[in-house]
């Protein structure tokens, strides 16, 4: 079956694909973040990164502040892509977005995800109001180093910083403009990643995620800060694989 294009979705087709993994980034990052998990993940596994407006190959176009509008798009954009079965995975921004986009789905009906993996996110009830998108350029920077996501080299070099701030405000709008409103629980399994040393509050209420869905829903620990995602990428991994493996047999 061929697929319809869509520069919103980043995808390495293969043979013996069974279960898609749709893969949502964190503020300020790319589809790009997601390209070697093709490689690392188990052959079965279909890794399809979302790439939003203003990054990768879309650099040119202009980025979007408002997570409804990026939530349906992207929702309705998966509910075309066939009957392969899927899950989310999402890390910080990302795991709000890949809750709102299996709410929605769960809201219209649509094929939802058999699992969520909801990384270095508080619950979406339990969500700090930040509007760091306002900060003035210099501050701004000096969260994004708090935040230990972006190499240093990069945080201080001006004029790459003066091309990727726009997209970063925009992301950091995108969470900062969220307010969640009560709903219908889901239907699905959950596996919620956090990092230890997280100094950012985002594993004071983890435990808020239990009440979002009627499934199973697993907490996993992880060594590191906010972005333990990179320095513990093989547990990482391995969490993964073991709900998905099962799911991508059957």
């Amino acid at each position: 079956m061929t697929l319809p294009l869509s520069p919103w979705l980043i995808r390495q087709s293969g043979a013996g694909r069974r279960l898609r993994l749709y893969c949502f980034c964190y503020a300020g990052g790319s589809a790009a973040n997601y390209a070697s998990w093709q490689a690392e993940l188990d052959p079965a596994i279909e890794i399809c990164a979302i790439e939003l407006p203003g990054r990768g190959r879309r650099f040119g176009e202009e980025p979007l502040t408002s997570l409804a509008a990026v939530t349906a798009t992207v929702a309705q954009l998966i509910a075309s892509q066939g009957s392969m079965p899927f899950a989310f995975f999402g890390h910080s921004l990302g795991a709000l977005l890949a809750f709102e986009v299996a709410r929605y789905l769960h809201h219209q009906r649509l094929p939802t995800p058999r699992h969520l993996f909801l990384s270095g996110a508080s619950a979406p009830q339990h969500r700090r109001k930040l509007e760091l998108h306002l900060l003035a350029d210099d501050a701004l920077i000096e969260e994004l180093k708090r935040y230990n996501g972006t190499p240093l080299v990069v945080l201080e070099h001006r004029e790459l910083m003066k091309l990727l701030l726009p997209v970063i405000r925009a992301d950091f709008a995108l969470a900062g403009n969220y307010t969640y409103r009560p709903g219908a629980l889901l239907n699905m399994s959950m596996t919620v990643l956090m990092g230890r040393e997280d100094k950012n509050g985002e594993g004071e209420h983890v435990g808020g995620w239990k009440k979002e869905t009627r499934g199973d829903c697993r907490i996993a620990w992880f060594d590191g800060d906010h972005f333990f995602i990179h320095p513990q990428r093989a547990a990482v991994f391995d969490c993964i694989r073991s709900e998905l493996l099962g799911m991508a047999c059957t």
